[in-house]
């Protein structure tokens, strides 16, 4: 009994440490990362089109998330993490990592610029997500492995 005891806290413990070497992982951050600008988009999206009602803290949460990922995204590209993981990061990120981080800033300017102007109603965060929007298609047309 002991012994099954004793070998169900080593698995436990060997599965705590893989999971917890693997958040560790760029490639594991940075899709966390992405996760976090989608559901941000998510919440300026649903309000734009009208499935959620128009709330100005769930706006400001959603572009000051915008603007903190972009600023310290590329930052998660570092040499070596081309592969692995299951990523949709393309290699042409590595071969022109100065203008994937030009497009980076060019999403943190363009959801700065929002956050500052601050969409008052439904029709102005239609507006900001067309701004914004841009600037993640630009990225993602280039950078971006299709799955």
């Amino acid at each position: 009994m002991k012994l099954k005891v004793v070998l169900s806290a080593a698995a436990a413990i060997c599965l705590g440490v893989s999971a917890a070497i693997a958040a560790g992982e760029p490639q594991v951050v940075r899709q966390e990362e992405m996760k976090k600008v989608g559901g941000a988009m998510g919440t300026l999206g649903g309000i734009a089109k009208g499935e959620k009602p128009y709330d100005a803290e769930a706006v400001r949460a959603a572009l000051t998330t915008l603007v903190e990922v972009s600023k310290t995204f590329p930052d998660h590209f570092p040499a070596g993490s081309e592969t692995g993981m299951d990523s949709e990061a393309a290699p042409a990120i590595w071969q022109n990592m100065d203008d994937f981080k030009a497009k980076s800033a060019k999403l943190t300017a363009a959801a700065e610029a929002q956050l500052a102007s601050f969409p008052a109603d439904q029709a102005a965060v239609g507006a900001a997500m067309q701004a914004i929007g841009g600037t993640c298609g630009d990225c993602h047309q280039t950078y971006r492995l299709k799955k």
